[in-house]
């Protein structure tokens, strides 16, 4: 297989991890509080990466400057963008979510463009608009609840989308130079030291005993696949493509969760869903093969 497919395949392995888990996530908030899932899922991560990096003392001995950075990275992308997607998913509608995150591409390429990291060019710029456009159209803004009780939960994914594009952006120099599990690892780590206390305190106001076993192998299943193999590819392939085509592939996401509709809820692919499938892919393509070409044209 040709190096210049890997990193889009396990883009959309990401996407397929990152659309499948609220379906997971769902069923472990039947059982306990939003902030103990995300807790579990934090600390879980980061004990898992741990072993499977097994040397986390080169962090200690990273320039200060650096660790910083890693310490932002966790904040923005692990710690906020956790607590605050749940929190906010919690406050308002699916359909307002998926039609907000939306501008995590557009602020991941604005941050890239502003920081250096890549240039902007129409054919990116028509390519985003492409891929909202197939969103929008296929979960119908028309539909989204904009009342004054669901302000605080579009607010706070708004935010979320921000921190995480940030993360994308950011987090790009790290894995260059210190390798992806490295970074993702010590991100989990720093985020797990934050997270720990907050987790402590939530978990002790759960009633454990009546946990079903269903639930904990979904709250396994979390951090095996949409938190540790997910993080790391995504980080991969950051090593790989600039911020402007990991932050693209997110528009995948909701075209996924449309994907397993059929084998979950019964529902049906329509032309609307095939329409904005064609945009969305559309616009994928026309960005990754774009920046593609700037890349191999500056090699």
């Amino acid at each position: 297989m040709s190096q210049r497919f890997k990193p889009h395949l396990a883009l959309i392995a990401v996407q397929i991890l990152f659309g499948i888990w609220p379906i997971f996530g769902k069923i472990v908030l039947r059982s306990m509080s939003s902030t103990s899932l995300v807790s579990l899922r934090l600390v879980g991560a980061a004990l898992l990466f741990a072993v499977l990096q097994r040397h986390i003392t080169p962090l200690l001995r990273m320039p200060v400057k650096d660790i910083f950075v890693l310490t932002a990275c966790s904040l923005l992308g692990i710690v906020g963008n956790q607590f605050l997607f749940v929190k906010g998913l919690s406050l308002t509608t699916v359909i307002n979510t998926e039609i907000l995150s939306t501008t995590i591409p557009v602020y991941a390429i604005a941050t890239s463009i502003l920081l250096g990291y890549e240039r902007g060019s129409l054919k990116t710029l028509i390519g985003v608009l492409l891929s909202v456009g197939g969103v929008v159209y296929l979960v119908n803004p028309l539909r989204a609840d904009l009342s004054t009780h669901t302000t605080t939960g579009n607010l706070l994914i708004l935010i979320n989308s921000f921190l995480y594009a940030l993360y994308i952006v950011i987090s790009k120099n790290l894995v260059g130079r210190y390798g992806a599990l490295n970074v993702v690892t010590w991100i989990f780590l720093i985020g797990s030291v934050i997270t720990v206390p907050v987790g402590i305190y939530s978990l002790q106001r759960e009633n454990l005993a009546a946990i079903g076993a269903g639930t904990w192998a979904a709250v396994a299943f979390i951090i095996v696949f949409p938190t540790v193999v997910a993080y790391y590819l995504n980080a991969w392939a950051l090593t790989r493509v600039p911020p402007s085509v990991v932050a693209i592939y997110i528009y995948l996401q909701p075209l996924i969760a449309f994907g397993f509709a059929p084998l979950l809820l019964g529902e049906s692919w329509n032309w609307r869903t095939i329409a904005a499938a064609i945009l969305i892919f559309g616009g994928v393509t026309l960005v990754t093969r774009d920046t593609d070409r700037r890349i191999h044209v500056s090699v």
